[in-house]
């Protein structure tokens, strides 16, 4: 009896140590891999952040990026860059220590070429005249300069049908300087224009024999001034309501027809400088895009040389509607020609298409040109041109950048070049922009 009872008892303990076994054996919890992305579709050179979305408290994380830099990584949320255009897997292992999981998510990631700066404005046609004219002929004026002529009434013109002609200049860098002159504009109300382009003078920036001119070994494209449309003119007007054209706005085939030139002799520069004065200043920006287009890689510096934009209300509609040159501004940017009359937000739109251009405003605080053709004068035109210039610095400190005088004068970099505004010179502050040394900053008296 008691032998029965002992095995019984020895039975017993058995069968509860092992239900106490069973209770307090660890179950593997389980894990699941899972993750998203703030973005699916980028251009080459966008960076994409990922979030790790996994359920079962991951404790380590591998993933891996095809097409991606970094290729790997073991950081839960990772941020990384496609450079290169494609379709791409993403996947993600993580574990708890005591299991794991994967998840691959293939053609998780497109990467799309990156668009050209100013597509938008070549889709609307301002290229439409490149390629398109060449020179009648081409003569030697004075050493190392070239005199560059078009002629016909169906090619490049000015704006009362005086023959156009531009020039370029060898220097002895392999730097290009495009310089636009300026001269007035034509409006449906008044015509201020020349009619005539000025020839290539040596003076200011354009001297090449001043050992301080910071370009003055620079080969030079110079475009003279007769369009009357701010170089981006493309219409033809009865002005006198005779039943005859007699304004001829050619500007943009003017502009085109000579970068063209300029490229077939400098097709290689390694840094250009695009300035203009006056109403060369004001086509700097139209310039700009059409420069890009021939020039896809190179660094560019805007100098606009009291020109900025600055009109009434209505002002520069009205003058873009006179000209047809509505395809300069693209269709995407309901604010790039302001109620303000304003172009502030067109330029805050290159710079935004162009991440290789800087640009430079330089003006007088009342020049006496743009005073005495808007409301309130010299005091309104100072208001808005500080303003435009502070909010462009503002969202591009980096890349803009004002000098801005004491005064009425209009235009500085032909005629007063060495002018003293707050602790530099005009020139000086070129020098510096172009040096891209550091102490290219914002001027004023």
């Amino acid at each position: 009896m008691k032998r029965l009872f002992f095995f019984a008892l020895i039975i017993s303990f058995s069968l509860f140590s092992t239900s106490c076994n069973q209770d307090d054996e660890v179950v593997p919890a389980t894990i699941t891999a899972d993750f998203t992305a703030n973005q699916f579709v980028l251009e080459e050179g966008g960076s994409i952040d990922f979030t790790d979305l996994s359920t079962g408290d991951p404790t380590s994380w591998i993933w891996t990026f095809a097409g991606g830099e970094p290729a790997s990584s073991t950081e839960q949320n990772p941020t990384v860059t496609y450079a290169v255009a494609g379709t791409y897997e993403v996947s993600l292992t993580v574990s708890n220590g005591n299991a794991e999981d994967t998840e691959i998510k293939a053609g998780y990631i497109t990467v799309a070429e990156k668009a050209a700066p100013f597509q938008e404005l070549y889709d609307q046609g301002i290229d439409r005249y490149l390629g398109v004219f060449t020179p009648t002929s081409s003569s030697v004026t004075s050493p190392g300069v070239t005199e560059h002529v078009f002629t016909g009434i169906d090619a490049p013109i000015c704006f009362t049908g005086n023959q156009f002609s531009m020039f370029t200049r060898n220097g002895s860098s392999n730097n290009l300087l495009i310089f636009l002159q300026g001269g007035g504009f034509c409006s449906p109300f008044a015509c201020e224009a020349v009619e005539t382009g000025i020839p290539l003078i040596p003076f200011g920036i354009l001297s090449p024999n001043d050992p301080q001119n910071p370009v003055a070994d620079y080969n030079v494209g110079y475009v003279p001034y007769c369009d009357g449309s701010g170089m981006m003119g493309d219409n033809e007007v009865d002005s006198d309501g005779d039943g005859v054209n007699d304004r001829f706005f050619r500007g943009l085939q003017n502009l085109s027809a000579s970068l063209d030139v300029i490229a077939q002799n400098y097709p290689a520069p390694d840094k250009i400088v695009l300035a203009g004065n006056s109403a060369g200043g004001f086509a700097v920006h139209a310039a700009l895009p059409l420069v890009r287009k021939l020039y896809p890689d190179v660094r560019i510096e805007v100098i606009n040389d009291s020109g900025v934009g600055i009109l009434d209300p209505g002002g520069m509609q009205t003058l873009i509607d006179y000209w047809n040159a509505g395809a300069f501004f693209p269709s995407s940017c309901t604010d790039c020609i302001g109620a303000d009359g304003n172009l502030t937000d067109y330029h805050k739109y290159q710079l935004i298409q162009d991440p290789n251009t800087r640009m430079a405003y330089i003006s007088s605080k009342q020049d006496a040109t743009f005073a005495a053709i808007i409301q309130g004068g010299g005091a309104a035109f100072e208001a808005q041109l500080i303003e435009a210039a502070g909010e462009l610095n503002a969202a591009f400190p980096d890349r803009f950048n004002s000098l801005i005088a004491n005064g009425d004068e209009h235009t500085f970099i032909l005629s007063s070049f060495n002018y003293p505004i707050g602790g530099t010179t005009v020139r000086e502050w070129i020098a510096n922009m172009i040096a891209d040394n550091g102490q290219w900053v914002t001027e004023s008296d």
